[in-house]
């Protein structure tokens, strides 16, 4: 399908609009800068098949999708919903399962950025003839010696950067963030401002889409239906060996874990390793979890080609980490990081994410 381009200064651009105000807002700035806006709403999972019993809420839910859809109308520009929930459940939530039952801690937000969403952007901007796609992270991106090169939004308390560490140079070339150079209050207030008074008060979620109630054991649960009789029972050892109770079934647990073990042992323990050969949850101190290294596998590197030579950057181990002054370098396929200080809590699965300065070098997987 195709429009007239009549009334545009800067070309069409295809925006994801989840009916959430970041999005919302940010298809409205590029709008009002004279970009031909096109709305795209993706459907990415089925609630009902989550198990959860909460009430339907976030970006995939009707009520999103119909605000997404009345915004559009409001400013006169197309919408469309894009059904993508057969690619994302084969692809983010059959990883989200097997990561757990790997016993690692996955990351699903960062492969859904990589491998769903953007994707799935691209490919209907190319049939709508957009040359550009928009999202309403709050992020920049810059091009610096023939690399498209993303760093941290203005707002440091909204930086999502972390989460587009997997995203392609290609993807990047064609990507607009408009909420990069804005603080939060500034889109709160700019919604305020455009008389959309509903989007300025919307709240916020931070839960994994899929997983509406937080609790991805019950998830875990519904996914695999005879997952807690295979997995129940199991040994709590410590770093020693010493068999010190039974757990609940290993993919229940993550590393750094304290609260919710169910077992007592005079001193605060926590969980240092999970072995899922053997259905074992090791237990320590909080010194044992601390790590000097750290190895990253499956990376991506965005500022630069490679990284042959070691180079200083901060690591962040987690979205919400201050980070970690480290040396990087890579060796064997994967990155090796050296932390200037120990950290703690290392969780294989999690991305690890690379910082020179505010620039994001890029990131990977904790093995």
């Amino acid at each position: 399908m195709r429009f007239e381009n009549h009334m545009s200064k800067h070309g069409r651009i295809l925006v994801a609009m989840s009916g959430g105000i970041d999005s919302s807002v940010a298809a409205i700035m590029l709008h009002e800068q004279g970009y031909e806006v096109i709305g795209l709403t993706m459907k990415t999972w089925d609630y009902a098949s989550s198990g959860s019993s909460s009430k339907e809420t976030g970006c995939c839910s009707l009520d999103s999708i119909n605000d997404a859809r009345s915004l559009a109308v409001d400013y006169g520009f197309p919408h469309y919903i894009l059904d993508i929930r057969e690619e994302f459940g084969n692809f983010v939530i059959d990883n989200f399962v097997d990561e757990y039952l790997a016993g690692r801690t996955p990351n699903p937000c960062v492969l859904c950025n990589t491998h769903i969403k953007w994707e799935a952007l691209m490919k209907r901007a190319d049939k709508l003839d957009c040359e550009f796609i928009a999202t309403g992270h709050y992020a920049n991106i810059r091009q610096e010696n023939e690399r498209y090169v993303v760093s941290k939004g203005l707002d440091d308390n909204k930086d999502q950067s972390y989460v587009l560490w997997g995203v392609s140079q290609y993807n990047l070339s064609r990507t607009k963030l408009p909420l990069g150079s804005f603080r939060k209050t500034e889109i709160r207030q700019m919604a305020m401002d455009m008389n959309q008074i509903d989007l300025a008060n919307k709240s916020e979620s931070y839960e994994i889409c899929f997983v509406p109630d937080n609790d991805y054991r019950s998830f875990l649960r519904h996914r695999v239906p005879d997952l807690e009789q295979k997995v129940d029972g199991g040994n709590f050892v410590m770093s020693d060996g010493t068999i010190v109770g039974k757990h609940k079934g290993y993919p229940f647990y993550t590393i750094g874990q304290r609260r919710g073990l169910g077992i007592a042992m005079g001193e605060p323990v926590f969980v240092t390793r999970i072995h899922p050969e053997t259905n074992t949850v090791v237990l320590g101190r909080e010194d044992e979890l601390l790590k000097s290294e750290a190895l990253v596998r499956n990376f991506n590197l965005i500022k630069y080609g490679s990284i042959q030579e070691p180079i200083e950057a901060v690591t962040k181990i987690r979205y919400k980490d201050a980070g970690t002054m480290s040396t990087i370098v890579e060796e064997n396929d994967k990155i090796k990081v050296s932390f200037d200080h120990s950290v703690s809590a290392i969780a294989p699965g999690q991305s690890a994410v690379f910082y020179e300065g505010n620039d994001l070098l890029g990131g990977g997987f904790l093995c």
